[in-house]
C-alpha cells in the first residue's frame, strides 16, 4: 500500500517538527489578554467564550495532529463527519463534566496521553497494528476514548483560572460550541488540502513517511510533557 519516500523528505520534515514542537507543545494554553478575561468574567458572555473556545483549538497543535491522522484515509466527507463527531462527542462530555464537575486531573500526564493518541493514529494508519500484532483496531471507539481524554486535556486549560460561577455552565458551554466551530473549521482547509494532495500519485507515495512524521511528533509532544511532569516542584 505504501512506497518509502526518500530520505530526504523525511529528514527536512523531522526537522521541521522538532523546531515547532517546543512552541506547539504550549501554543494552546489561554494566556495574556485571554486569560485576564476569562479571569475577571462574572456573569454569562456567551460571544467572547465562543471566540476563545474557537481560538484554543484552532492553536491546539495537539488535538489538531490528531484529528489530521484520523481523516487521512478518510475521502468521504459523511465518513470525515461521523469520526469528528464521535471525537466530538467525547471531548464535549469531559471538557463539561471537567469543569462543571470539578474532576482533577494532572494535565501533564492528559498531554501526554494526548500525545499518544496521535502516535497510535499514525500508526494505525501505516497498518502497523496489522503487521506488527496482527490485530485490527476498533477505529470508532479508539477516536471516542481519545476524544474523553482531548476534552479533560481542554478542561485542565480552564481549571488554571477561578472561575464565577454566576454563568458558569453558559460560558463553558460557549467555550464548547467555540471548540467544535474552531475544529470544523481547521478541519475543513485540512480536508480541502488533503483532497488535492489526493490528486497527486505522490500522496499514496509519500503516505508512509507522512504518519511517520505525525507519529514522531506524537512521540515528541509525549516526551515533552512527561518530562515536564517528572520535574515539576513538589506539592
Amino acid at each position: 500500500m505504501f512506497v518509502t519516500t526518500n530520505s530526504g523528505l523525511l529528514r527536512y520534515a523531522l526537522i521541521v517538527l522538532g523546531t515547532l514542537l517546543p512552541a506547539a507543545a504550549l501554543g494552546h494554553t489561554i494566556e495574556g489578554s485571554d486569560a485576564n478575561f476569562v479571569q475577571a468574567i462574572d456573569g454569562p458572555a456567551i460571544g467572547p467564550f465562543i471566540y476563545l473556545g474557537a481560538k484554543h483549538m484552532v492553536t491546539g497543535y495537539d488535538h489538531l495532529l490528531f484529528l489530521v491522522g484520523v481523516i487521512f484515509f478518510l475521502y468521504r466527507p459523511k465518513h470525515v463527519v461521523e469520526y469528528v463527531t464521535l471525537f466530538a462527542v467525547g471531548h464535549s462530555i469531559t471538557l463539561l463534566l471537567g469543569v462543571l464537575a470539578d474532576i482533577r486531573v494532572n494535565a501533564y500526564l492528559i498531554d501526554a496521553i494526548i500525545g499518544l493518541s496521535i502516535v497510535y493514529k499514525a500508526f494505525e494508519n501505516i497498518d502497523g497494528f496489522k503487521r506488527v500484532f496482527g490485530v485490527e483496531p476498533n477505529t470508532r471507539a479508539a477516536v471516542f476514548i481519545f476524544g474523553l481524554f482531548h476534552g479533560l486535556g481542554l478542561a485542565t486549560k480552564l481549571q488554571e483560572f477561578t472561575l464565577s460561577s454566576n454563568g458558569l455552565v453558559t460560558n463553558i458551554i460557549s467555550f464548547n460550541v467555540g471548540v467544535e466551530i474552531g475544529q470544523i473549521l481547521a478541519l475543513s482547509a485540512v480536508f480541502i488540502l488533503l483532497s488535492i494532495w489526493r490528486g497527486n500519485q505522490s500522496y499514496l507515495r509519500h503516505a508512509f513517511a507522512t504518519n511517520t512524521v505525525l507519529m514522531t511528533g506524537g512521540f515528541l509532544l509525549a516526551g515533552y510533557q512527561l518530562s515536564a511532569y517528572m520535574l515539576q516542584a513538589p506539592y
